[in-house]
């Protein structure tokens, strides 16, 4: 393959290392889902998928693109792969699906938009499984669990929406080319596909942890009345200087539902 420079701005680090190749297949469900793959790169990941689904990858980088279309001509011509040049997000925000019928994401994602495309394959009615590499610091808050000092609106989220939410493998930097400055893990997300979120609970959320040292309370009251608060807090037996990473993903959903009848 021809020698190319990662691009910044795409947040391009090119996953080097055989063995996390390995186990992010190796950890890939044994089911008759499709397999969409966003950023496939240099198609060193690519090149193991294939050899066991189908795959739609997505690329938004021209020159890369323009290289994996020759470097995978035989598998695009025997239609094993489908190589599209475009930005996952815009057709997420276009109301789409990654893939027409049920999927599972494979992919080492740019850290600068992993935690917005986790939350949009989330929304996804059509996908089932997430295997993605992230930062490890945004891979600790979609695993994290209540009492964990990591646990944020994103482990709430995880926590209500998926059946499975942990890391597969810790990936240090000297994995990649060019190394980025931060370690990476790679998370198996699998979700629960009778369950959905909204916008707005979502925005409850973000008030809930708008500032995570503080007491939940004091945060919600910002929005809310105090008094309503108060009682909601009591009925659920929540102490009232309990601080958001304290309290059940499952309370949040029933406080939520308190509040907007």
């Amino acid at each position: 393959m021809l020698d190319i420079k990662a691009k910044k701005k795409f947040g391009q680090n090119f996953l080097k290392d055989e063995s996390v190749l390995i186990k992010i297949i190796e950890s890939m469900p044994n089911n008759q889902n499709h397999i969409v793959e966003i950023g496939p790169g240099l198609g060193d990941l690519t090149k193991k998928l294939v050899k066991y689904k189908d795959v739609t990858a997505y690329e938004v980088d021209k020159d890369l693109y323009a290289i994996l279309r020759i470097e995978f001509i035989n598998e695009i011509d025997k239609k094993r792969l489908d190589l599209i040049l475009t930005d996952v997000l815009k057709i997420w925000e276009s109301g789409s699906s990654l893939y027409k019928s049920r999927y599972d994401l494979v992919a080492n994602l740019p850290y600068y938009i992993a935690t917005n495309i986790i939350l949009k394959a989330l929304d996804d009615s059509n996908c089932e499984h997430i295997i993605v590499m992230v930062q490890k610091e945004v891979a600790n808050k979609f695993v994290a669990t209540n009492g964990d000092k990591e646990f944020s609106s994103l482990g709430v989220i995880s926590k209500l929406l998926c059946l499975e939410a942990k890391i597969l493998v810790e990936v240090p930097p000297t994995s990649f080319n060019p190394p980025p400055k931060v370690d990476s893990s790679v998370i198996l997300l699998k979700k629960d596909m009778t369950k959905t979120i909204s916008d707005d609970f979502k925005a409850f959320l973000k008030v809930a942890f708008t500032q995570p040292r503080k007491t939940l309370i004091r945060n919600l009251s910002a929005k809310w009345d105090k008094n309503i608060l108060i009682k909601l807090f009591e009925q659920y037996n929540i102490k009232e200087l309990a601080r958001p990473h304290e309290i059940e993903a499952s309370l949040y959903s029933q406080i939520y539902m308190q509040l907007i009848k």
